[in-house]
């Protein structure tokens, strides 16, 4: 292992890595530009000074550490394309056009849209969920949807995933890991406080900047062949999710079975229905900016967290807004000695502070470029840190900390 460089005790890898973040943040018009040049620099800097921690130094270390990362960016990769492709099969149903005859017309109906969001996201993927709140939201709210209530979908579709082990990656980890469901279920009791903290004030929001359509364009036809290709790709990554962690566990560490399953059931049903390949390109820049950001973070020097405490896991929930939360849970497991309840809701609802933060934040700022801005994200979506930490305190208080022992 060649010698790192600490800057004020600090290895030069984290600073990268933050003056990376910081440029996504200053120069949100160019954040694939950035990100990639970001992952330039630490790699290089790894090649030369540190190694890839256990994988070994030079090209052979950087090989090893991409060949044990690889499922998880395939499966990264391959679920953002996929899901776009899926959102617009659900716009093209003409679904989304008949909402406003199911939603109230005020507010609530907002405060509704996120509850199905949260709620679909229990079943699905969290990632599919917001591409279909962010869909509805389009057109219930004629195209002008405020970017405090992209964050909120995107926070709600992060809540709903959050005690499910099905809703999202980390979750789907824990269970791997040998976690039970029903422990991880108890995260609902935060997410659930968290949605009511943020779904009225975002709503209000929303209403203010562009009030839901009253009524639903008359003489609609629903496509329903549509509709069945929505359930179908969703069904067969529900499907191949339960199967592998049910059947063959180890098969999720070798083969991305999620992002394959999508892709088979993309393929097979576009001989019912064409697939709108148009949203590729741009869909492409998005995913490639969250794949870079998560190589960046999987390379950073944290072979350690702090000692498993709920105040650890509280922090946790910060960290994960900007530094990928399927690394940090795998460190945790690693480490054991959390509540893993307590943990699932941290790091899965954590991400929703900035856009980056989770994939399902950059699955809808790729529907909705104007969303790549940090700061506007932070100021017009405050309600979601106001959410976490009272989802977070309130969980703690109703439930306790009980920890699994330390590995």
């Amino acid at each position: 292992m060649l010698t790192p460089i600490l800057i004020s005790g600090i290895p030069l890898d984290f600073i990268l890595f933050g003056l990376t973040l910081l440029g996504v943040a200053v120069f949100h018009h160019h954040t694939l530009a950035v990100a990639l040049t970001g992952l330039a620099a630490i790699v290089v800097y790894k090649l030369l000074f540190t190694g890839f921690a256990t994988f070994g130094v030079g090209f052979p270390g950087l090989a090893h550490h991409m060949e044990h990362e690889w499922v998880t960016l395939a499966n990264l990769f391959l679920l953002l394309m996929g899901f776009a492709l899926l959102s617009r099969h659900f716009e093209d149903s003409r679904i989304p056009d008949e909402m406003p005859a199911l939603l109230p017309d005020d507010w609530k109906g907002g405060v509704l849209l996120l509850a199905l969001t949260f709620v679909l996201s229990a079943f699905l993927d969290n990632i599919a969920a917001a591409l279909i709140g962010g869909t509805v939201a389009r057109h219930v709210f004629r195209g002008r949807v405020h970017i405090g209530y992209l964050a909120a979908i995107v926070a709600s579709a992060n809540a709903g995933g959050a005690g499910s082990v099905v809703g999202d990656t980390t979750t789907t980890m824990m269970w791997i890991d040998g976690i039970s469901p029903l422990t991880v279920l108890d995260a609902y009791v935060a997410a659930v406080v968290a949605l009511l903290v943020l779904a009225v004030p975002a709503s209000l929001q929303q209403q203010r900047y562009s009030p839901i359509v009253k009524k639903a364009p008359s003489g609609l036809r629903i496509d329903w062949t549509r509709l069945a290709i929505v359930a179908i790709i969703l069904l067969a990554a529900m499907i191949a999710n339960v199967t592998a962690n049910l059947k063959a566990p180890a098969l999720l560490d070798t083969f991305p079975v999620l992002g394959a399953a999508v892709w088979a059931a993309i393929l097979l049903t576009a001989l019912l229905r064409r697939p709108d390949w148009s949203v590729i390109p741009e869909t492409f820049k998005g995913t490639l900016f969250l794949l870079a950001l998560v190589t960046a973070a999987s390379m950073m020097p944290v072979e350690k967290l702090p000692a498993a405490s709920w105040q650890t896991a509280l922090g946790l929930g910060f960290v994960s807004a900007v530094f990928d939360n399927i690394p940090l849970t795998a460190l945790a497991l690693k480490q054991g000695g959390y509540d893993w309840g307590i943990l699932a809701y941290a790091v899965g609802f954590g991400g929703s502070m900035v856009w980056f933060g989770s994939s399902a934040g950059v699955a809808v700022s790729n529907l909705y470029p104007e969303a790549k801005s940090v700061t506007r994200w932070i100021t017009q979506g405050w309600p979601i840190i106001v959410a976490y930490v009272v989802g977070f305190f309130v969980m703690l208080a109703v439930l306790g900390w009980h920890p699994d022992p330390p590995h």
